[in-house]
């Protein structure tokens, strides 16, 4: 592929220790039912970020068919995944939060809340105006609640899947060049400083930030862009605290958000950009393992860069992905042009492949 395209956020990866667990859970409480793929396996290509060690893992790639990103639920095997060392606060260096969307912020809340979910505070209004509220599943991760503006598939659920993330950042002017820049996050919804009302109940949130909340303008196109939709990333620079980093001394794959994943077409083309631009690879799987990287019922193209305060961000060229497994039908895009969405009957077909418990 001659040119680079970001099709849109394909999933957020979560670190757990009982991935089944942890699975029941964002199936019951975020609709994330679709099996895109399991895999029992090494992780062999993430030297930099396990240790300089291979490292077994089991991980699932799970979707809420109604629209947005998954969420890979990644767990080691023969390790017992560390937890931070101190009580993570917003502003804190890395992924603070995932970003889910919903039809009706208020339903939702109230469907969490006949859940048993652990809901922080009420339903409030972030700088934008915009309805939302913060959630927090039994693994310490957060959640915001937001409304969601793009949909695929009315499958009577009211919320979607990831629609982005809340990013804590040293210098948000610095980080604009890789999220608005390469990332194409070019629309600023809001940039502001002071003490935020919606955030008071949040660990750390009384303090003082400047929060950044960014769009893109240009419409994703592409393989699975009407499936994930309209994305937003929060940045959220502490100003009356040094923040720490959210995985310092650990390993990516331990407890909590480990990266962020964008579905793209033309990596070779992306490679080149961020190299240019101060971001490149550090992770490649064209390096060790050819074209195609086989990721058990899925294979393509996956590598990673950091953004300026070491948050991982990830990037897949998809090229095979199951859609009626049973059947043995999978979806080859490699040949598919840069830019032209998948059919939705196509995309609809991976509602057969529900998890189930």
């Amino acid at each position: 592929m001659a040119e680079k395209n970001i099709t849109g956020i394909q999933q957020i990866g979560i670190g757990v220790e009982n991935l089944k667990e942890a699975w029941i859970w964002y199936k019951n409480n975020f609709g994330m039912d679709v099996r895109v793929f399991e895999d029992d396996a090494v992780a062999e290509l993430m030297l930099p970020y396990t240790g300089g060690e291979p490292r077994k893992r089991h991980a699932a790639l799970a979707v809420n068919l109604q629209g947005g990103g998954g969420f890979e639920i990644w767990q080691y095997k023969g390790r017992i995944p560390l937890a931070p060392s101190f009580e993570v606060q917003i502003g804190d260096l890395g992924i603070f939060a995932a970003k889910v969307k919903s039809m009706n912020v208020r339903n939702s809340y109230q469907e969490l809340q006949e859940n048993g979910a652990e809901i922080i505070g009420d339903v409030s209004c972030n700088p934008a105006g915009k309805e939302h509220f913060f959630v927090k599943d039994p693994f310490n991760n957060f959640f915001e609640v937001i409304e969601g503006s793009s949909w695929f598939y009315n499958d009577r659920k009211h919320g979607g899947g990831t629609s982005g993330a809340i990013i804590g950042a040293s210098n948000i002017d610095r980080a604009l060049k890789l999220y608005s820049g390469i990332l194409g996050y070019d629309q600023v919804e809001y940039d502001q400083i002071g003490h935020f009302d919606d955030l008071n109940l949040m660990p750390g949130g009384t303090g003082q930030f400047r929060r950044v909340l960014l769009g893109h303008s240009k419409k994703r196109s592409g393989g699975f862009s009407r499936l994930f939709g309209d994305t937003q990333i929060e940045l959220i620079q502490a100003l009356d605290r040094k923040p720490e980093m959210i995985f310092k001394n650990r390993l990516w794959g331990d407890l909590g958000f480990i990266h962020l994943c964008f579905d793209v077409q033309g990596m070779h083309h992306l490679k080149e950009e961020c190299v240019n631009q101060g971001f490149p690879f550090t992770v490649d799987s064209q390096n060790r393992m050819g074209e195609s990287f086989d990721m058990g019922e899925a294979a393509g193209h996956f590598s990673y860069i950091e953004d300026p305060d070491g948050t991982l961000i990830e990037f897949v060229e998809t090229h095979k992905v199951p859609i009626l497994k049973k059947l043995g039908i999978y979806v080859n895009l490699t040949k598919r042009p840069v830019g032209k969405n998948l059919p939705d009957w196509l995309v609809k077909g991976i509602r057969f492949n529900r998890f189930k418990e």
